[in-house]
């Protein structure tokens, strides 16, 4: 009897921890992530959870970045995203601007986007 007791307890975990785990992490995203060569943590996207960050806001210009061949943060995307800046719109302006070859550094981007000019 005592052991079944174990086991209920023990299955219950084991649920709770899948039902957090799959609330915290954007499974999709995370996959999206792997497969287009951003390598992004678990503990990443739990972070940005838990900091009321829109993973997705996040990770898919990063994931443009990547493709871009830009030596991007996801920690300095995410300080852009929590001080009131467009991260999306940085990261087109930067792949833009490597394409134009203008060069234009990650803290001038993001201070003429907080700045409101585009």
């Amino acid at each position: 009897m005592e052991a079944n007791i174990g086991l209920i307890i023990g299955i219950a975990v084991l649920v709770l921890f899948v039902i957090f785990f799959f609330y915290f992490v954007p499974l999709g995203l995370w996959i999206t992530a792997i497969f287009s060569g951003a390598r992004v943590g678990i503990g990443t996207l739990i972070g940005m959870r838990l900091r009321k960050v829109n993973t997705s806001d996040i990770i898919r210009p990063y994931i443009s970045a990547i493709k871009a061949d830009l030596d991007l943060d996801v920690g300095q995307m995410e300080a852009h995203y929590l001080a009131g800046g467009n991260v999306q719109r940085v990261v087109q302006a930067l792949i833009s601007a490597d394409r134009a070859n203008i060069e234009l550094p990650w803290k001038r981007a993001t201070a003429i986007d907080l700045a409101g000019r585009d």
